[in-house]
């Protein structure tokens, strides 16, 4: 399992798809997951609910989702904040997407279904989540200024242990550079 980690705008969704397709595997948002399972967004959570409920209904799909079958999973932002999580992912290939704070905002300005974007300590949140995803880390890859498929190449190079790819995945690579 090659699971993607990083603050929000890091490009997980994107580069977590480009990444299953080159590695033939399924692609799984657990923020799409969490959606469906509440059969809501994760604003109306958060807004109805609150943090900590969303943060409950998170950690329970993770957990399900690391659980199940081989895929190139990417966790919501907050996802790692909690130790059961933290626990789980260490059985799995970690991969931290580094995003400044400067670059996430410039991503996400304008996204309504970001509610952690409105918390005025989002400068303290994103260096406290930093630190989280570099411990967590088996491989970490800067996007800053940096295009998806740049930054999927970086991480198919880096990946632990890339004879586990399907036969042909790498090769793929070779032939988009």
């Amino acid at each position: 399992m090659i699971v993607l980690v990083g603050f929000m705008g890091a490009g997980k969704t994107t580069v977590g798809r480009l990444l299953a397709d080159r590695l033939g595997l399924p692609f799984v948002d657990t923020d799409h997951v969490i959606e469906d399972r509440e059969r809501r967004s994760i604003p109306q959570i958060f807004e109805a609910d609150g943090e900590a409920a969303f943060r409950d209904v998170e950690q329970a799909v993770v957990a399900d989702v690391l659980s199940g079958p081989e895929a190139v999973v990417s966790l919501g932002g907050g996802a790692c904040g909690r130790e059961a999580t933290r626990e789980v992912l260490r059985a799995h290939t970690v991969v931290h997407l580094d995003v400044s704070l400067e670059q996430a905002r410039r991503r996400t300005a304008g996204d309504g279904n970001r509610p952690v974007l409105r918390r005025p300590d989002l400068a303290e949140l994103h260096a406290a989540r930093r630190a989280v995803f570099h411990a967590l880390a088996d491989v970490e890859v800067d996007t800053d200024g940096r295009a998806a498929r740049s930054v999927a190449d970086e991480v198919l190079a880096a990946l632990p242990d890339p004879h586990d790819a399907p036969a042909g995945a790498l090769d793929d690579l070779a032939e988009d550079r």
